[in-house]
């Protein structure tokens, strides 16, 4: 058996996962104590299934412990080491405004204050030290920083990743003189160029790991009181991680949760045949969404959090603070809008009757007729429509608008704010939306799915029977991983077949040994750009290390994004990085093998009329059919199927729509 246990703002889904079957849990989130939801949730889990905690092979969890504390600025009391001269290098950033048109928006504060920032005596260029930093100076700017009594040390000095001589003889120090105190050296954990976000990263690491560490710390001492496995980490890369890499390094698991979302979407889309699809994960708090295509998701190792770049693998996910929470409300100008604040797990919508008061996305569907007051949601959360007509009914009072016509005017703000999230991914890059199946999950995704597909032209949406925990899905099914990266900088003569090969080796036994077991899977991406350039291509090419061949896949790659290749430009091999997966598990799930619920009539509102939709109640059976106006009340999710809508569900339980009224 396979345990999945993801924390979300709003509730936390467990997922158990039985040879083909699937059971889930889903509770409410404990923002205080997130370990506190996480055995709620197993503890429902098991005894729903019987099951007991020996039979558990594996449980892998993840969380927004990093996210929140990065998302509201918090962090352990951190000083930072940088070249002296470059102690400010965070705070000067890369002199470019958050927001173009709005000169007063400032950039998030450095988690390291000016008091903090010390100094190193010692100069390192790309090719060796220029300034060495002696043992004395160093011991004695250790003491000084002692005295300041942090928590964390962040050590981000000038060509680090190149040169990292000076780095270990700080680690070492700090080490000494600072035991139990956290220690984060940049060259560990980026090992890539470009200083400033190499420091950020290194920062954001130092100020978050001891917060992390304290959680994980608790969690495993909980866990094994009750008999679970060891719990690992989801990485914001979608790989697997132990708890103490996970609690030494923060900075690789801040996209935790949607990362896990991502990994159970591929694992159903390969089960159900789908190459192309568009994801569209929508809770209580957020709105993520992610391409897959041909089979694969995007990465990228330049990724920005909260306004700070972190330089570390992760899965290409564009997130929006649109969820089934998010506030509704009355700006200066007098229009309605919807988000970024969010009612979350405490206290909630208002129809949770938890003490919410404020009108959310989530109490505007049930009034529209949407969601069901009759059916609690998952967790046994039952919904109070009066409650959510009085919170609703002041907002509309205050903009003019009867009660009805606000709450449909909260749910098309709302659907906005994510057909923005999924154009960035898609039209903005220049893919056209329309050859994608669109993929919903998350609590509330199935809700608005295919109002949005019809935006977008989308004729196609996939929606999987556990789509409301496929986060925790993605967790149980989720395989093991490590990444480690190296700045090269080679050209000219420099870039042979014999130094590139050499790299490699170095870059696959440094991942490997990190992993702690054979790989079952490699992969190598070359960076490469022409002498002068600024960025970056990246290609894939697991075996070969021929300049040669590289160069032609990195001029076709630049050919296909920029329009043309420089046939007379040196090429340069800027950073190699590596991949490595431990064992996979391969799910064989099967859908529910039951009759299909009776309908019930009911009555939703869609663009301003009362429609009778037919309303079914459960998992729908392999074999099902059904065209809209209709409500599919899930365990975990309910799905609104519009008029000219038809949809069947397939062997696994999946229920496949089709736009009847598409060109």
């Amino acid at each position: 058996m396979l345990l999945g246990v993801d924390v979300g703002g709003t509730f936390t889904d467990a997922v158990l996962i039985d040879g083909p079957r699937v059971h889930t849990a889903k509770v409410p989130s404990t923002p205080q104590d997130q370990s506190s939801g996480v055995l709620a949730a197993i503890e429902l889990l098991l005894e729903r299934t019987g099951a007991q905690p020996g039979q558990l092979r594996a449980f892998s969890h993840g969380m927004t412990v990093a996210t929140n504390a990065l998302l509201e600025g918090r962090g352990a009391r951190t000083a930072m080491v940088a070249t002296a001269g470059f102690t400010d290098i965070v705070e000067l950033a890369r002199q470019a405004r958050p927001s173009l048109y709005s000169l007063c928006e400032a950039a998030p504060p450095p988690l390291v204050p000016p008091e903090l920032r010390f100094g190193a005596q010692e100069r390192m260029t790309p090719s060796g030290p220029s300034q060495p930093l002696r043992h004395e100076a160093a011991r004695e700017l250790v003491r000084e920083l002692a005295r300041q009594e942090p928590q964390a040390v962040a050590v981000t000095l000038l060509h680090s990743y190149a040169h990292p001589q000076h780095e270990q003889l700080l680690g070492e120090l700090l080490a000494e003189l600072l035991p139990g105190v956290h220690v984060s050296l940049s060259h560990q954990l980026v090992g890539t160029f470009r200083e400033y976000e190499r420091a950020v990263t290194t920062e954001v690491d130092a100020a978050l790991s001891p917060l992390l560490a304290g959680y994980l710390r608790g969690l495993g001492e909980r866990t094994e009181l009750a008999g679970l496995p060891e719990p690992q980490i989801m990485q914001s890369s979608g790989g697997l991680t132990d708890r103490t890499h996970a609690a030494a390094h923060a900075a690789v698991s801040v996209l935790s949760g949607p990362a896990g979302g991502v990994m159970g979407a591929l694992e159903l889309t390969s089960l159900a045949g789908e190459q192309d699809v568009l994801c569209f994960d929508m809770g209580g708090t957020s709105c993520d969404v992610c391409l897959i295509d041909g089979g694969e998701v995007a990465e990228t190792a330049h990724r920005t959090v909260a306004g700070r770049p972190l330089a570390l693998p992760a899965l290409d996910i564009h997130t929006v603070g649109a969820g089934g929470g998010s506030i509704a409300w009355r700006d200066a100008g007098g229009a309605l809008r919807v988000g970024p604040r969010s009612a979350g797990a405490d206290p909630g919508p208002a129809c949770y009757v938890r003490g919410g008061r404020e009108p959310t996305v989530t109490d505007a569907n049930l009034l529209l007729g949407r969601l069901l007051e009759d059916i609690p949601l998952a967790g046994g959360v039952s919904l109070d429509r009066d409650a959510a007509e009085r919170a609703v009914g002041a907002l509309a009072a205050e903009l003019g608008l009867d009660t009805l016509r606000c709450a449909e005017g909260i749910v098309r703000v709302a659907e906005v704010e994510m057909l923005g999230a999924l154009r960035v991914m898609t039209v903005q890059r220049g893919i056209d939306p329309r050859r994608f199946t669109l993929m919903p999950f998350g609590g509330a995704g199935p809700l608005h799915a295919l109002s949005l597909a019809q935006e977008l032209g989308i004729s196609r949406v996939l929606c999987p029977r556990a789509c409301g925990v496929l986060c925790a899905l993605g967790l149980a099914s989720a395989q093991p991983r490590q990444d480690a990266a190296r700045t090269v900088m080679l050209a000219g003569a420099q870039l042979t077949e014999q130094r590139i090969s050499r790299e490699r080796r170095e870059l696959i036994a440094q991942a490997s040994g990190l992993l702690g077991c054979p790989p079952e899977r490699l992969r190598v991406r070359y960076e490469l750009r022409y002498r002068g350039q600024s960025f970056e291509l990246g290609v894939d090419e697991r075996e070969r290390t021929d300049p040669r061949l590289l160069g032609e896949l990195f001029a076709r790659q630049h050919e296909e994004r920029y329009g043309y290749r420089d046939s007379e430009g040196e090429l340069e091999l800027v950073t190699i990085r590596v991949s490595a997966w431990g064992k996979a598990t391969r799910l064989e799930l099967t859908g529910e093998r039951a009759d299909a619920p009776a309908p019930e009539p009911r009555i939703v509102v869609y663009e301003g009329r009362e429609l009778t939709a037919q309303c079914l109640h459960g998992d729908l059976p392999p074999g099902t059919k059904l065209s809209g106006p209709a409500i599919c009340a899930m365990r975990e999710a309910t799905l609104f199927i519009l008029p000219d809508w038809s949809a069947s569900v397939d062997a696994y339980g999946n229920i496949l729509l089709g736009w009847d009224g598409a060109e």
